[in-house]
């Protein structure tokens, strides 16, 4: 992700994800969704870490940005999460409807912030120093780099 994309752009990207996914779903063999391929989750695992990613990492720091001056944005333990997360809602076209539930209401979010807020820092030990809009071009890069696991997991090219 480059720092030339403008903001809306990058809220743009995000709003394509559901969408890719989608469709990268309506073209797998759903046995494939469960097969783990070596030192990876299975797709169906990646599908449910987008999903749960959104409001307990990627929206919920994003909040703590505007709310709170300088957070201290703590890593999230995601072989914990994969471990113990909850699988109620696993089904290929559920993980991808609460996906995009969870995308819409951070991209609401994103699409109201005037120009100063996109520069409220914060401090993740991970990334270091990061501003709203750092913090975005994260959040597009995270997207990508799932979207191309769950497509190589699933025996798409990236």
């Amino acid at each position: 992700m480059t720092s030339e994309s403008s903001n809306n752009e990058l809220i743009d990207i995000l709003d394509a994800t559901p969408r890719i996914l989608e469709e990268i779903a309506s073209h797998a063999d759903e046995a494939l969704f469960d097969k783990a391929w070596p030192g990876e989750w299975t797709p169906r695992t990646v599908l449910a870490h987008l999903r749960d990613d959104e409001f307990l990492v990627m929206r919920m720091r994003l909040e703590r940005l505007l709310a709170e001056e300088r957070p201290m944005l703590m890593p999230f333990d995601e072989a914990e999460w994969a471990t113990n997360r909850w699988t109620g809602r696993d089904a290929i076209p559920e993980l991808i409807e609460d996906f995009r539930a969870q995308r819409a209401a951070s991209s609401q979010i994103l699409r109201r912030l005037t120009e100063d807020k996109w520069t409220r820092p914060g401090y993740q030990p991970e990334l270091g120093e990061v501003t709203i809009r750092s913090w975005t071009e994260h959040w597009v890069e995270h997207d990508q780099e799932h979207v191309n696991q769950l497509r190589a997991g699933l025996g798409f090219t990236a």
